[in-house]
């Protein structure tokens, strides 16, 4: 037992770096899953196969939940979820390499191919200090948003307050989704500071690190002009909220709600299925036909690479937007804002939505088989699940076994991404962009 273990180690340490991140999210899954089924994590008694499938939502930051988190699990559950969703919003390896880099200064080569992987940065860019600012700035964006709430929750008369605080704080800032409340933030539909600090939290980890790690640079005036990513992140992200807040304005009337809370309602809807956090301030399942088409093509786009969000990628939607156009004018290069985008990444966008969209309609066509009901119910779960959204239409806690059993496979691989997963058993892949000006994360 003892050498398959050793074995099993070596193998491990050995796999390269984006298998090493396919069994790296698998292992915390694993270990989440240990924990949640210790007696002493639990209010009442959980079933093994639901405590799976919340260790799972959990490091993928989906927030999907077949128990409700708040009466099933007590602090200490609540805690390992916590744990779980901070280690997934922040990427796999990222805290223990910044342990290592607090007593050694830097890391080995290995080390940073695998960082390079999880965050898709640049060959350019110097991992040890990236992986610093990461941690840095994860904490203090969730202390600043923990402050905020604690003042939003205690005025409201919130029962532990400063513990709701902190853990819809990291859960924002992570896009998980999870809440303690069992209506998530349906309860707080028009606070106007709740749904700041909400969506300024979402939209922060759904960027990404690359953005924040660019504009603070030149802030600093360390570098005269941002990425390219960055460029179009911040671009396409913009445009993305303000389209899709007027479309769910003007097409969702939640139940005749004054102009004022309507655009409130409609931002934020918009934005939690973008950035992928999946909190919800309205009944989703009440939703027009229109509303709900419109917040699954958001899910299927969803956030940013290098973020703490899911979907096909802000990025990827980018280059393919620039492909259909280049391909109307007859053009042979792909070009966004500007710039020319290599061919490779223009290869890699196309084979992320294939492996994208077939996992989808896999997974949709596996639900359909377990699971009754509505047809937009079951392809409405699958993509929230693909995206690491969060959001439903009412059936989570319906599933079926085998329904669960899918939608865990289907937020797991949504954590790692189609194209890796599938690239991690078939091909060694080069997914790692060089140029930090010119070149696309996808």
């Amino acid at each position: 037992m003892k050498s398959y273990f050793h074995t099993f180690l070596y193998r491990f340490r050995m796999a390269d770096p984006v298998r090493l991140v396919v069994l790296g999210y698998l292992s915390y899954i694993i270990i989440g899953f240990i924990l949640l089924c210790s007696p002493f994590t639990h209010k009442n008694v959980v079933h093994p196969l639901d405590n799976l499938f919340i260790a799972t939502s959990a490091v993928s930051t989906t927030g999907l939940t077949t128990v409700t988190v708040s009466n099933d699990y007590n602090f200490w559950g609540q805690l390992v979820i916590l744990v779980l969703m901070q280690l997934g919003g922040i990427g796999y390896m990222t805290f223990s390499s910044f342990v290592i880099l607090s007593s050694k200064k830097y890391l080995d080569d290995r080390s940073k191919n695998i960082a390079q992987v999880v965050f898709s940065i640049p060959r350019n860019f110097k991992i040890e200090k990236f992986i610093l600012s990461v941690i840095s700035f994860s904490a203090v964006v969730e202390i600043l948003g923990t402050i905020g709430l604690f003042f939003v929750f205690r005025q409201a008369g919130v029962e532990n307050s400063f513990w709701n605080a902190i853990f819809h704080s990291v859960s924002a800032f992570c896009t998980a989704g999870f809440s303690l409340f069992p209506d998530s933030f349906e309860g707080f539909a028009d606070n106007f500071g709740l749904n700041a600090i909400i969506s300024i939290l979402s939209i922060l980890g759904a960027m990404g690190f690359i953005v924040c790690v660019d504009v603070w640079r030149l802030i600093r005036g360390k570098e005269k002009h941002v990425t390219l990513t960055t460029k179009v992140i911040l671009s396409i992200t913009f445009w993305l909220l303000l389209i899709g807040s007027i479309l769910m304005f003007l097409t969702e009337i939640y139940g005749g709600a004054v102009s004022e809370n309507r655009i409130l309602y409609s931002f934020f809807q918009t934005m939690t299925a973008l950035t992928t956090v999946g909190f919800n301030t309205v009944t989703v399942s009440t939703m027009s036909k229109s509303a709900i088409l419109l917040i699954c093509i958001l899910m299927i786009i969803g956030a940013s690479p290098s973020g703490t969000g899911g979907g096909l990628k802000t990025t990827t939607f980018s280059a393919i937007w620039g492909l259909m156009k280049s391909a109307i004018k007859g053009n042979r290069s792909v070009r966004i804002l500007g710039a020319t985008v290599p061919d490779d990444r223009v290869r890699t966008a196309v084979a992320t939505l294939s492996f994208y969209i077939s996992a989808l309609l896999i997974g949709t066509y596996m639900l359909t088989l377990t699971e009754k009901g509505a047809f937009i119910n079951v392809f409405f779960e699958a993509a929230s699940a693909l995206g690491t959204v969060g959001l439903s239409m009412g059936i989570t806690n319906t599933l079926s076994i085998l329904g669960k059993l899918v939608i865990i496979l289907m937020m797991y691989i949504g954590r790692v991404g189609p194209l890796t997963f599938g690239m991690a058993f078939y091909v060694k892949p080069e997914l790692i962009f060089d140029n930090e000006k010119t070149d696309l994360a996808i």
